[in-house]
């Protein structure tokens, strides 16, 4: 989805400033399945505002500059429904730590262990956070159904690195005292 679309996605939801807008990407329900910098908010929201899908408030703040606030237009959500109409294009996973690993050949076994014991602990962050968002919140079967799935993606990656690390591991040892020889 482009950056637009995006932002319009949140605003359906409630008025925020483009730094709100970028929190939903860093912490908030957009963070596991999509990303958007504030680089690319702040443009997105420029055009959109002068496309007439969202309007803007300045709210005086003291002693700081007056905060936008925007809103999406009647049109604004004319054009997110237009944007849900499109077929995704498929997925992609792009992971340093994979390519990390792809070429362990590189690296001390230890490092590898380390990469995957943290990727592990994150995943399983990530599943709890996901799994707490259900408990407290109220949700449409859309994200509920998201929130699931985002739930088993982090538990089956986190129990393949678990079930296959010491294999993996040994493997590495091995090449390595080989390449010692």
């Amino acid at each position: 989805m482009d950056v637009k679309t995006l932002c319009l996605a949140v605003l359906s939801r409630r008025d925020a400033t483009g730094y709100e807008i970028r929190k939903q990407f860093a912490e908030g329900p957009f963070a596991h399945f999509q990303k958007a910098s504030l680089g690319a908010i702040y443009p997105a929201l420029t055009r959109a505002a002068e496309e007439g899908l969202v309007t803007v408030t300045e709210e005086a703040q003291d002693g700081r500059p007056d905060k936008k606030v925007y809103s999406l237009t009647e049109a604004g959500e004319t054009a997110l429904r237009r944007a849900c109409e499109i077929d995704p294009e498929p997925d992609q996973v792009r992971s340093d730590l994979l390519f990390l690993i792809f070429f362990a050949n590189y690296q001390t076994p230890e490092k590898i262990a380390r990469l995957i014991d943290g990727r592990i602990a994150f995943y399983e962050t990530q599943q709890r956070e996901l799994d707490e968002l259900s408990a407290n919140c109220v949700a449409g079967p859309g994200r509920e159904f998201v929130r699931g799935l985002g739930s088993t993606i982090y538990c089956a990656a986190a129990d393949y690195m678990r079930a296959n690390r010491d294999d993996l591991l040994a493997k590495l040892d091995s090449e390595e005292r080989l390449a010692a020889e």
